[in-house]
């Protein structure tokens, strides 16, 4: 039985903050817009759209980059390609709800029936095909734990038969989900509000699913109207905090400048920031936050659950604690990127990132449900919200890349 249309839309109350973000004051986004560059494009771009969501305009802080995110993901969407649109759609969906995006569920619920899409579809996945169901093991492993794809899921996908993919439309669906996973991180990292929808009376039209979700803003006590004060918040603090990251910078730029480091002391320090990063976001090193923000139980409502299978799969690290060799993937391929990986000194990360914010690097990544906006504002305090932004465009981008390395490599040994 199809979906009634007031069905299609997971709803929420409303928010405690206005705007486009629940991190970031709703007028520094609206003066950011008015400079002459940014006004014309978002003219241009509601021009064509018909629509500015919110994404767009926390987005449009860094004007040329949404234009070519704008424009990629135009093309993966709307133009020709092997996979039909409705399709595209619903793979975009599935993408989300690994991460229980609702915000990115319902943009894709409304464009998938627009495009032609059988509501039907939209009750889940067992009314969906079976080779659109088949795409439920590499979705989930890109979104979790992408280093665990092989050539044997890519040929389960394209072996002959009924409901096989084609290679083309393979790697457009891996696109897709590679992309749309990125972007729940950037949704959850940057705050995002729900889109005000007139068809709704409360003008509200997605529903929190877990504790760090848009409800997190009522979690933190509305903490934009909280003293600043205290130690995790002061301004001496924050000065003191940019004045420190300054002076670490300037010494291992002469540190540098002081002589070349071998390729072994090189890789020797990348796999000890690998090593501490286990140590990130588990058991007690939650010293900053409370309990509370990093449950393990989270709660997943039908309306996103539908979208998926073993909900429980989720992030794991890579390597075991202890683990002598580690066994990362660093881009050892025939690239032009190769040698900016290799040469990178990883033992500058431990200098340059303060642990708040490592927390919040590997949780938007690992696990952008559960960031908070009291993660967002511990780190950086003395930084710009265009900056913030910055980072977690860097950070959409950067698990973007990895996934699609994973995915890629997969493909590549299938066909070789």
């Amino acid at each position: 039985m199809p979906l009634e249309k007031e069905d299609k839309r997971i709803r929420v109350s409303q928010p405690l903050t206005r705007g486009p973000s629940a991190f970031i004051p709703e007028k520094e986004v609206a003066q950011a817009n008015t400079a002459d560059e940014r006004t014309n494009f978002l003219v241009e771009e509601y021009s064509t759209s018909g629509r500015l969501d919110n994404i767009t305009q926390v987005m449009s802080l860094h004007t040329q980059y949404l234009e070519s995110f704008l424009r990629s993901q135009f093309y993966m969407l709307r133009m020709d390609g092997p996979l039909p649109l409705p399709h595209r759609h619903y793979i975009a969906i599935m993408a989300a709800a690994r991460h229980q995006c609702s915000y990115l569920i319902n943009m894709h619920v409304d464009e998938f029936l627009k495009t032609g899409g059988i509501a039907e579809w939209l009750n889940g996945l067992k009314y969906v095909p079976q080779r659109l169901k088949n795409l439920n093991e590499i979705n989930k492993l890109l979104a979790h734990r992408p280093w665990l794809i092989t050539k044997e899921h890519i040929q389960k996908l394209v072996k002959t038969g009924e409901n096989n993919w084609s290679l083309p439309e393979l790697v457009h669906a891996v696109v897709l989900l590679t992309h749309y996973h990125a972007l729940a991180s950037f949704v959850f990292g940057s705050g995002i509000n729900p889109e005000r929808d007139p068809e709704i009376s409360n003008g509200f039209r997605l529903i929190s699913v877990n504790n760090f979700c848009v409800c997190d803003v009522a979690n933190d006590n509305n903490i934009e109207n909280a003293s600043l004060t205290g130690n995790n918040f002061g301004i001496v603090g924050s000065l003191s905090e940019l004045e420190a990251l300054m002076e670490r910078m300037k010494r291992l730029q002469e540190e540098r400048e002081d002589g070349d480091t071998s390729q072994e002391e090189m890789t020797t320090r990348f796999e000890k920031e690998t090593k501490e990063s286990l140590f990130v976001v588990s058991g007690d090193t939650f010293h900053s936050f409370p309990h509370s923000d990093f449950e393990d139980d989270m709660i997943i409502t039908s309306d996103v659950s539908r979208y998926i299978e073993d909900p429980g799969f989720g992030y794991e690290d890579f390597a075991r604690r202890g683990e002598e060799h580690l066994p990362t993937f660093r881009a050892q391929v025939s690239v032009v990127i190769t040698h900016r990986y290799d040469d990178y000194d990883y033992g500058e990360v431990n200098q340059l990132l303060e642990r708040s914010l490592k927390v919040y690097i590997k949780t938007v990544t690992c696990y952008p449900e559960r960031t908070t906006k009291r993660m967002y504002d511990s780190y950086w305090r003395q930084f710009k919200h265009s900056e913030k932004v910055h980072v977690n465009l860097l950070l959409m981008e950067a698990r973007m890349q990895a996934e699609l390395l994973y995915a890629l490599r997969a493909i590549t040994r299938h066909l070789t």
